[in-house]
């Protein structure tokens, strides 16, 4: 069952448009350029990638959901309220159902759609906003760096279970978490920000060659000030220590620095 376990949803999926739905819920935006603007989430199940510090585990390492008519989420997203509407995920553009809803709801909502950046919705898709979040390598799970081992605080020893997991999925999730020209198209078609994943100072050579290199495939320039550094971190404890590592770099390389106010407002609780 999804976490929103309020929204009256099958576990299987209806004739129709449906989509999985882990979370569907209102809250204030926690990072990026709209941060702190008031907005109704719609949260997908299903990922393409497999990062091993994901703060969305139970849409991708174990991906849980009930199934929701397209018609029935535009009507929960209405009966909230907020303006802004974030459809995220996991990766929301692997469904091509997340494409009708945003249909459903263009023209009385801002649409933000927070992605990986991998796949190209079809041309025409209203979106407002494309949160586009790339994947560096640190990002790639080993059987060292586990999502188990994201969810401790400090070093812990991850399972045999979970280190065989993570290394299956290594050589996938990293042949895949970059596509140079779904990037580049992305910032053409809407407006955008890069938002950056960082863990310390090893992750900078890699976002300053990505941002070169989507610079040259697209044909619209991609500003400094969307480029955005967000520090890795699921709770208080574990942004604290990355913080103001992530805003020093931010001030260094002349990009902006975005915080995770949902966390420390909310620490790691769910629908928020």
């Amino acid at each position: 069952m999804p976490v929103s376990d309020d929204v009256d949803a099958t576990p299987t999926a209806p004739e129709g448009p449906a989509l999985p739905i882990n979370e569907l819920f209102a809250s204030l935006q926690g990072e990026g350029r709209l941060v702190g603007v008031p907005s109704t989430f719609v949260r997908t199940s299903g990922c393409n990638l497999r990062c091993w510090f994901c703060d969305s585990y139970h849409t991708s390492w174990e991906p849980t959901h009930a199934w929701m008519a397209v018609d029935e989420v535009a009507e929960e997203v209405r009966a909230r309220g907020p303006d802004h509407v974030v459809l995220t995920g996991g990766e929301p553009t692997i469904h091509g159902e997340s494409f009708d809803l945003l249909d459903r709801l263009a023209g009385d909502h801002h649409l933000t759609v927070e992605t990986n950046g991998t796949v190209v919705p079809p041309e025409g898709t209203p979106i407002d906003l494309a949160s586009i979040s790339p994947k560096l390598a640190s990002s790639t799970p080993t059987p060292d760096r586990t999502p188990e081992a994201a969810r401790e605080i400090g070093d812990g020893d991850a399972s045999d279970d979970d280190a065989d997991l993570a290394s299956d999925w290594t050589e996938r999730h990293e042949e895949n978490r970059i596509n140079v020209d779904a990037l580049a198209t992305l910032v053409e078609r809407y407006e955008s920000q890069l938002k950056f994943v960082v863990t310390g100072r090893e992750d900078m050579s890699e976002i300053v060659d990505l941002v070169d290199r989507v610079r040259d495939a697209a044909s619209v320039s991609v500003p400094d000030d969307e480029v955005l550094l967000m520090p890795e971190g699921q709770t208080r404890e574990q942004l604290a220590e990355t913080r103001t590592t992530v805003a020093e770099l931010a001030a260094e390389y002349g990009f902006r620095y975005t915080p995770r106010i949902h966390v420390d407002i909310w620490n790691d609780a769910p629908e928020t």
